[in-house]
């Protein structure tokens, strides 16, 4: 699927579920939030479906998101139904790691290929007042049972905020003896978002060459996102970025959302995008799904404008786990 600038579409992020374990601190409120009934999520049944007509359209590559995607009952289900669909190339899961090592075993035999693990400090104390739960040694054990597991990639995500700065050089560590990117990822002004600190691509790299001397530029694509990697002498991994504030990728974006509640979302900024849950449940058949599937992609926007005022946006209604990790 081509949209209408050109770019081809072929990544498919799943939100399974808005409910979470942790209330990080830039995607939830202390006070935490009103989940959504069962009944607006879509089933793992109309997910499945949803997954075979994408991949006809040219879809290859899925993450499951959540909220926490390893919080909804039976996922391996999930994973072993996509990874049953002709043209499915990957399914990969981006998870906190609290349940992982429990669950990973299952998620394998169904079919998983990666993981994303996010984890923004080692400290226990400070995981503790980021995350609002004192559940450190839950996620590395998550971490280093994913890091065992044979053929299985690996990745971190650090979301650099400012107070977890004495952190990032620890994290990037873990990338010396370990097979895996570590990745930091500029905070986006979504939700709560938006009103906390956040740390450019330039001020992490700098701190981290002052630690372990100059990066070098790595040209090897790890996976299906936008992160772009530098390597470093005397580690096993690679050190990553994803920087959509300073870095804008939208040029080459191949990526769209299907939110829990069944919206594909065709920009993280915009409501743009076609209800797809509704044309479900009201009986369409598989090409009136798949003509609203083209029709929205081809209408995929040209770019974010997290910068400027140009158009609405989901800081003025939606946080992550609403929308998808």
């Amino acid at each position: 699927m081509i949209d209408g600038f050109g770019r081809s579409i072929d990544y498919l992020r799943i939100s399974v579920t808005d409910r979470c374990n942790l209330r990080c601190v830039y995607c939830m409120p202390p006070e935490g939030v009103e989940w959504m009934d069962h009944e607006e999520m879509l089933s793992y049944e109309e997910i499945i479906r949803l997954c075979s007509l994408f991949a006809q359209v040219g879809i290859r590559k899925v993450r499951l998101t959540g909220g926490e995607p390893l919080a909804r009952r039976d996922l391996p289900e999930l994973v072993r139904g996509i990874h049953a669909i002709d043209g499915i190339e990957s399914i990969a899961l981006t998870t906190n790691g609290l349940l992982l090592q429990e669950q990973l075993p299952a998620l394998l035999e169904a079919g998983l290929t990666a993981v994303n693990l996010s984890l923004d400090t080692l400290d226990r104390a400070q995981y503790a007042a980021i995350t609002r739960r004192d559940a450190l040694d839950q996620a590395l054990s998550g971490l280093y049972a994913a890091l065992d597991a044979p053929g299985l990639r690996v990745k971190l995500n650090c979301v650099p905020m400012g107070e977890n700065d004495a952190q990032l050089v620890p994290l990037a560590d873990l990338a010396r003896e370990h097979d895996l990117a570590v990745r930091y990822i500029e905070l986006m002004p979504i939700g709560l978002g938006g009103s906390l600190p956040r740390r450019t691509e330039e001020e992490v790299r700098a701190m981290l060459e002052a630690a372990f001397g100059p990066m070098t530029p790595c040209d090897e694509s790890l996976g299906a996102g936008p992160g772009h990697y530098f390597t470093i002498p005397g580690f096993r991994g690679k050190i990553g970025f994803i920087s959509a504030m300073t870095h804008q990728f939208c040029d080459g974006c191949n990526r769209v959302r299907l939110t829990a509640t069944g919206f594909l979302k065709t920009c993280l900024q915009y409501e743009t995008g076609r209800d797809l849950r509704t044309l479900l449940r009201d009986g369409s058949g598989d090409e009136v799904l798949l003509e609203a599937i083209r029709s929205a992609i081809l209408h995929k926007p040209a770019q974010h404008h997290f910068l400027d005022a140009t158009g609405r946006r989901e800081d003025e209604r939606h946080n992550m786990h609403q929308i998808g990790g």
